[in-house]
């Protein structure tokens, strides 16, 4: 019975074997004053030179060689090479080569924290942090648009920490960096990083950085890093797995292991003073990032609450006056609560109504009046600014400023 054709999308191990000797694994050799192609395998090979003339051991087998040449696109793919790009040059592998399996699959756990898609932030839609903006362009930015001015002496910072009251922007100036900065961008947690078995921590950390290494330029964005690497000590009931984490951590930031390729960490938290002195050496620029001035605090109004050409202007005036402490989250959800007095008013119109309203003929939402404004802050408290006298002498005593 004649062998039939095989499908493209099924291959056995014998047609693989000899459509990749045919492009990679053959050598040229001369045989009774003809070239022919031997194939280099354990011992055993799909064909034979015989009288200069190439013997397949199935007809299919060439069929299928054949079709794939002409046909690439509708090949398979070997190694993320497709046939019919097989002589330009290999993409980058996801995945740097390993000692073992093992750390292989701790590589393909944190390849899922790699942001594929732009977080879509720009700097523009940041509001205030004029200081923290420049910081981060000048660490970021700059040494990947001119690494040929940062160089010895002026290598870039690979540290940077993030510190401030809950709520004032820091995940968002993270996002900023993610979209802006056009590398790869690793969303690390502490669930990333701890295992419950003995020694896998410490090599989730070690496989970390190997990948930041090999995706460079990259950025590792550790958020509540308090939670990771605080103080380490016996005083503080530590156990011995959270130590060797830390441990961990630390020796790859700065060790034997720190190379030349551009790898930024760029850590956010609310409890700086948590942290380990040995991470904050590390952590090279230290930025606070504070609440919102004035000036922020009205574009931020302005962007929520935008002003409507026939209805009455919004005192933005005595929003900002009446906000002092009050951090970007927190006049969200003040600007929130504004626009919903007006709502309210019409649902408890559309309830005292027996039959449903269709959705074309319901009735438009009013507009927003100063009465509403001053419910609204009366039902909205600041959540951020008790210990921001804290924060203050934190930056005092190790943030990083420009001098202007």
């Amino acid at each position: 019975m004649a062998d039939e054709e095989p499908m493209p999308t099924r291959w056995s191990f014998q047609d693989f074997k000899l459509y990749y000797d045919s492009k990679f694994g053959r050598k040229k050799v001369v045989q009774n004053g003809e070239n022919a192609d031997k194939a280099v395998g354990n011992g055993s090979s799909m064909s034979v030179v015989s009288n200069g003339n190439v013997h397949s051991k199935r007809s299919s087998d060439m069929a299928i060689y054949e079709q794939l040449r002409s046909q690439g696109q509708n090949g398979i793919h070997t190694n993320d090479v497709s046939p019919n790009n097989m002589d330009e040059r290999p993409q980058k592998s996801l995945l740097p080569p390993f000692e073992s399996a093992e750390m292989r699959t701790l590589a393909e756990s944190l390849s899922r924290d790699i942001i594929r898609g732009s977080p879509d932030v720009k700097w523009e839609s940041i509001k205030g942090l004029e200081n923290a903006k420049r910081l981060l362009k000048e660490a970021v930015v700059m040494p990947i648009k001119y690494p040929k001015y940062f160089t010895g002496l002026l290598s870039p910072w690979k540290g940077i920490l993030l510190f401030g009251p809950p709520g004032t922007g820091k995940t968002m100036l993270a996002k900023a960096v993610a979209t802006e900065c056009k590398t790869t961008f690793f969303n690390i947690s502490a669930s990333s990083v701890v295992s419950k078995w003995r020694g896998d921590s410490e090599k989730l950390v070690k496989v970390l950085f190997q990948l930041a290494r090999h995706h460079a330029p990259s950025t590792i964005f550790l958020d509540e890093i308090d939670a990771i690497i605080s103080q380490r000590g016996e005083a503080r009931s530590e156990h011995e797995a959270s130590r060797r984490l830390k441990t961990e951590l630390l020796i790859q930031m700065d060790g034997l292991t720190r190379t030349d390729e551009l790898v930024f960490v760029l850590a956010a938290t609310n409890l700086p003073w948590e942290l380990d002195a040995a991470m904050l050496r590390r952590l090279e620029k230290r930025i606070l990032v504070p609440l919102p001035e004035p000036e922020a605090r009205v574009a931020m109004f302005e962007e929520l609450l935008p002003p409507q050409p026939d209805e009455e202007s919004i005192p933005y005036d005595l929003l900002v006056n009446q906000t002092e402490g009050y951090s970007g989250s927190d006049i969200r959800l003040l600007c929130k609560e504004v626009a919903m007095q007006p709502l309210r008013r019409l649902m408890s119109q559309l309830e005292q109504r027996e039959d449903l309203v269709p959705e074309e003929e319901l009735p438009k939402v009013g507009p927003i009046r100063p009465e509403d404004i001053q419910a609204a802050l009366k039902n909205t408290r600041p959540s951020a600014h008790l210990h921001a006298h804290k924060y203050d002498k934190f930056n005092a005593d190790y943030g990083s400023q420009i001098l202007q």
